[in-house]
């Protein structure tokens, strides 16, 4: 069998996709006898009113889908290697049979911790979206301000810039982290697609964004 595999909201370029994108993708998938594998890590990272949506919220395509979630992510607990999965059963007994042999299973303690998070972490996920908001909002007012083209997301952590005239996309980067100690991620790491862009991360506090937007407006690009 084939297996086609796809993430939104999307990683590296923060793009969304809609019912109806995942209602297209469902009938392609029908129609090429393929099995559908979402990665939704990013799904409870969003600015909108709408939560961002699931392939299974599809009923044609629930015997044809596994969904994959990351706690890393939706609860800042990247390194602890945890997530889960939901969709057709026979898809989540295959899976298991390989996981099987693979390892035996995430240490207890991180699992019981898992389970409390997703049982009673509603309020810090709010906390966390609006925490993001804030800091997007003032990444992109400020790049804006110096002159950069930005493309701001309604979700994940990542704010994509159009690099100036006449630096490559790593040659930008190179600059940025040589000249003012900032970190960004050249869009050709990516593919050719990403060149001619770079990324920024909504990871930090404020107060240190605010440095970098400071270094950035005293700087010649």
């Amino acid at each position: 069998g084939k297996l086609f595999f796809f993430n939104y909201p999307n990683n590296p370029t923060s793009a969304t996709a809609s019912l109806s994108f995942f209602e297209e993708v469902t009938n392609w998938a029908k129609k090429q006898e393929t099995l559908l594998c979402h990665d939704a890590a990013y799904s409870e990272i969003y600015f909108g009113k709408d939560p961002s949506p699931s392939i299974l919220q599809i009923p044609e395509a629930k015997d044809i889908s596994i969904e994959f979630h990351s706690l890393s992510k939706t609860f800042n607990m990247t390194g602890w290697r945890v997530g889960f999965a939901v969709g057709n059963a026979k898809l989540i007994e295959a899976l298991g049979k390989i996981k099987t042999n693979v390892d035996s299973g995430q240490f207890l303690a991180i699992q019981h911790a898992a389970s409390i998070a997703l049982q009673k972490g509603d309020f810090f996920i709010q906390e966390q979206q609006s925490t993001f908001l804030k800091r997007r909002n003032l990444l992109v007012s400020g790049l804006h301000s110096i002159g950069l083209e930005v493309f701001p997301s309604d979700s994940t952590f990542y704010v994509w810039t159009k690099v100036p005239n006449p630096y490559s996309s790593i040659e930008f980067s190179t600059t940025l982290l040589n000249k003012l100690g900032i970190v960004t991620t050249p869009g050709v790491g990516f593919g050719d697609a990403g060149e001619g862009y770079i990324r920024f991360s909504l990871t930090v506090p404020e107060e240190q964004t605010l440095k970098a937007l400071n270094k950035l407006k005293h700087f010649s690009l």
